[in-house]
């Protein structure tokens, strides 16, 4: 009996690839006009609008006069809109944007006659192991998905299942998104065509019916398709139309046997084109300051401020969620949209950055000027070194800091400023052009503290606070225009400042907490800090007490860990050419690769005792480019002289590495190797709310040679070593699991390639691409490695990671000088292993009325015990979405903190009242 048809008419619509937005949105309208107009003509016409409502949103910007026509559409159920905002890569932003980005997505389906209720993830490179919780916490039990899905399943469904159990039903577009296309080829043969199909893939569907999904990229089904579909339509075999969500809920029968666990990042039915994870880098690395900041303002705002900025967060993240697109940050666009993407990830954090600086500037406004506060944005205390901009000591007296309970610190100079800033010469008839560089009080990005005015000379003494009462620059004016036509003739006009240094300083800050600290001259030295060891750098070697390092003659590192480890090495740079384009990496037929430097220089520049820095520069000679036919690395090099800065701080159990050059090559990618003292068989990176386990193969098939490349966010480890990250990172075990590599610079010139030696099909046309070849940029990067025998776990890389993505956030008082400091601030805090705190932020008047929501994900595959304190004395569990969880209706009362255990690798979101 042959099986019944379901066809789904949609589109798949990138935002902006290789054209950027404004132009994909000129097709959109015009795509989502013909749409409405078929489904208003045609009563059995059904459209899926790709699960992404930023389509809806660009359209309805466009067309706000139809609005009322596609929430009508919508509630008849014949219009498929969301839960997404936009289709994500998901492995190149944060768990927590795919959860704003689900959440944002459905307030906006919402307020349009609702969301369809499908995980619907049908082009992304592969998925992260923590979706199917995601969406399960928010009461989404189906997904449909195309790519990563292993060879193990052999039907058109399977069960996935997140690390901590959560399932959701995922129908497996196993021959993508525009299987269907084939059979509406000529549309007189659709049941010939139909039938052709069902025989070749029957053994997928079971008693189920087929699912053809009846659209593609950047177009809108034919108007005619429905009517087609009901002339092919037979007793034999029905066929239908329907909205996705219709298929999964009233077609499906056959129960599913399969059951995948974790994330999907097979080649076998798809490619997954891992390429995009390392190619341009700033997209990745614009993204992480996005989200960091954003995440920062929103702790800021809700603990500090009496202001609520929701809606400057709102549109941050709208901002960031857009950029996230599976086209836009992963850098497979042109250069032009890339551009966009780029300034849109800026604007994003600029955004964020106003509302973290207003709300910080309200505690401000009680330390004393002379004074800072230093704001901690994780709910676990710390101390934390901070730079700031002091008075110089004079020569014999030393940097004292001192915080609010009276207690002295030591502190470290960094360096001085110079104290002349200008010294001219010039005619009396000039003087006024001096005084136009004042804007009231400033001058030299500093404040006028008094002036000096005498005969043919004029002395401006400036201080960062000053503290000689009001100046008035009418009264200046008035006196230096008498005094120019007193004494005619040559003027020696001077800006002077006070003298200046940057400190280093040791400020202990609660969690989520503010800390006050003034740093002034002594002549006396505090007591020796009892935290932990000084940190010293002397003839290449470095050491905190906990860590020791060594530069050895090549310029790498050996680092030695706290409970022994030895790491040998580390920091050995490997060059080699790429041929391949933005979707995958490919080596030349006869790559030449690079990996000893020319020279090795090792400078210290730090000696102490907060913090000790050495720079290590090492020059190559790296080949400019291919040769013409893209199979040798050419002849003529560029010598690239590389900078390590190699930095220990003290009591942390780690050493911090920043890379840096000027990229003069064209065709290659650059590697950092971390070598391994034993050989291992398992990596392991955290990311999106899990740490997922790998071997050192791929599963391949499809036509896309399966490279054992993989992405990391937080932190990757491999054996005895971890790395914690900054932003979004390839890495890879090479040398049969001796090294673990990352990529630091990958350099093409394509957007795809019609001849790929690993891709048997282009991932899309052969449009050039010259600024992914990042020539003239400045390539950085910073990161730190953490030597541990007993791996990550024991290492407390969760925490680790934490503390060295996020740095305390520091401001000058705005108090009267002089005054007192305030007391030091507990926020909210969590005591917990291994548990990462995603989010802490403002909500609204809900259930219950207004609160701060934590969002919290077990990085354990054991149960995790968390006690949550702070100024709140009730508790409700929600789900992603903001509903209410427990106890319905109430919350619960809360005495001494908020206790409850998390089980292993599970997501929870709670609002404190």
């Amino acid at each position: 009996m042959p099986n019944s048809a379901v066809f789904v008419p949609h589109f798949h619509w990138d935002r902006e690839w290789y054209e950027p937005f404004q132009v994909f949105r000129h097709r959109l309208v015009t795509a989502l006009d013909t749409v409405l107009e078929t489904a208003e003509a045609d009563p059995d016409f059904r459209f899926t609008v790709d699960g992404q409502m930023a389509a809806v949103e660009d359209y309805l910007e466009m067309r706000p006069e139809n609005r009322e026509r596609v929430a009508a559409l919508v509630r008849e159920g014949r219009l498929a809109i969301g839960p997404w905002l936009i289709l994500l890569d998901e492995f190149l932003c944060s768990g927590e944007t795919i959860v704003r980005n689900l959440r944002m997505g459905w307030a906006a389906a919402e307020r349009l006659g609702g969301a369809m209720p499908i995980g619907y993830l049908p082009d992304m490179f592969g998925h992260v192991a923590q979706m199917p919780q995601i969406l399960a916490r928010a009461g989404i039990e189906h997904a449909a998905l195309w790519r990563g899905v292993p060879g193990s399943v052999d039907g058109h469904a399977f069960r996935w299942r997140a690390p901590d159990g959560s399932e959701v039903r995922t129908e497996f577009l196993f021959d993508g998104y525009d299987n269907g296309l084939d059979v509406l080829l000529v549309p007189d043969r659709i049941g010939s065509a139909l039938g052709e199909y069902d025989r070749m893939t029957a053994e997928r569907w079971g008693g189920d019916p087929v699912l053809a999904m009846a659209g593609t990229d950047h177009h809108a089904p034919d108007p005619q398709l429905a009517a087609w579909l009901r002339h092919a339509s037979g007793e034999e075999r029905p066929i239908t139309v329907a909205t996705l969500d219709e298929y999964v809920r009233a077609h499906v029968r056959d129960e599913v046997h399969s059951v995948v666990t974790g994330e999907l990042r097979s080649h076998v039915r798809g490619n997954i084109l891992p390429g995009v994870l390392s190619v341009r880098l700033g997209l990745k690395q614009r993204m992480a300051v996005a989200e960091r900041t954003v995440d920062h303002a929103e702790r800021m705002n809700a603990l500090w401020s009496r202001r609520d900025d929701s809606a400057f967060l709102s549109l941050a993240w709208h901002k960031i969620i857009e950029s996230t697109a599976h086209d836009s940050v992963v850098g497979s666009g042109t250069d032009e949209t890339c551009d966009q993407v780029a300034a849109r990830l800026d604007e994003a954090a600029q955004t964020a950055r106003a509302v973290r600086d207003a709300a910080l500037a309200e505690p401000a406004a009680l330390v004393p000027s002379d004074g800072f506060l230093v704001a901690n944005p994780l709910p676990s205390a710390r101390t934390a070194l901070v730079e700031v901009d002091v008075v110089a000591p004079a020569e014999g007296s030393t940097l004292i800091a001192t915080t609010a309970d009276g207690a002295s610190h030591p502190a470290q100079l960094v360096s001085a400023a110079p104290t002349v800033l200008s010294d001219e010469r010039l005619d009396a008839s000039q003087l006024e052009r001096v005084l136009r560089r004042i804007h009231r009080r400033e001058l030299f990005g500093r404040q006028i503290d008094h002036y000096e005015l005498t005969p043919n000379s004029l002395v401006f003494h400036l201080a960062e606070v000053p503290t000689s009462g009001p100046f008035d620059l009418m009264v200046l004016r008035g006196e230096v225009a008498a005094a120019a036509s007193a004494h005619p003739g040559r003027w020696r006009v001077r800006t002077l400042t006070e003298a200046r240094a940057t400190a280093l300083v040791a400020v202990p800050v609660p969690a989520s907490g503010l800390a006050g600290v003034r740093v002034a001259a002594s002549d006396t030295s505090p007591a020796p800090a009892t935290r932990s060891a000084p940190a010293t750098a002397a003839s290449g070697a470095l050491s905190n007490g906990l860590v020791e390092v060594a530069v050895a003659a090549d310029g790498t590192l050996d680092v030695t860990g706290v409970d022994g480890t030895i790491l040998t090495g580390v920091g050995r740079l490997v060059d080699g050419g790429d041929r391949g384009d933005s979707y995958n990496y490919a080596p030349p037929a006869l790559d030449a690769p690079v990996s000893e430097p020319t020279r090795v220089t090792v400078e210290v520049l730090e000696s102490g005792p907060l913090r000790s820095r050495v720079r290590v520069t090492r020059v190559y000679e790296w080949p400019a480019a291919l040769s013409s036919d893209r199979d040798v690395r050419g002849y003529r090099t560029v010598p690239t002289p590389v900078e390590m800065l190699v930095e220990l701080r003290t009591g942390e159990p780690f050493v911090r590495i920043s890379t840096s050059f000027l990229n003069q090559s064209a065709d290659h990618r650059l590697r950092l190797h971390v070598p391994l003292p034993e050989p291992v068989t398992t990596s392991a990176s955290a990311g999106q709310f899990a740490v997922t386990e790998r071997g050192l193969t791929a599963e391949g098939g499809w036509g896309e040679y399966p490279l054992p490349t993989f992405p990391a966010s937080s932190f990757v480890s491999a054996g005895a070593a971890t790395v914690l990250l900054d932003h979004s990172t390839e890495y890879e075990v090479v040398d049969g699991g001796c090294a673990l590599a990352l990529t630091l610079l990958r350099a093409v010139g394509s957007i795809s390639v019609n001849i790929h030696p690993l891709r048997d099909e282009p991932a899309a046309s052969e449009i050039p691409a010259p600024g992914a070849q990042e020539l003239g940029m400045r390539i950085e990067h910073r990161f730190a490695v953490v030597p541990c025998a007993a791996g990550w776990r024991e290492a407390g890389a969760v925490a680790l990671a934490e503390e060295f993505r996020n740095d305390v956030l520091v401001v000058r008082g705005t108090a009267h000088v002089d005054g007192r400091l305030p007391e030091d601030t507990t926020g909210v805090q969590v005591e917990a292993r291994d548990v990462h705190v995603s989010s802490i932020r403002r909500v609204g008047d809900g259930v219950g009325g207004a609160g701060t929501e934590i969002r919290l994900a077990a990085m354990s595959d054991s149960p995790s015990h968390v006690r949550v304190t702070g100024a709140f004395t009730q508790a409700t569990t929600v789900d992603l979405l903001g509903r209410p969880l427990s106890p319905p209706p109430g919350s619960e009362p809360v005495r001494d903190g908020l206790e409850f255990t998390l089980a292993p690798w599970e997501i929870r979101t709670v609002v404190l009242r």
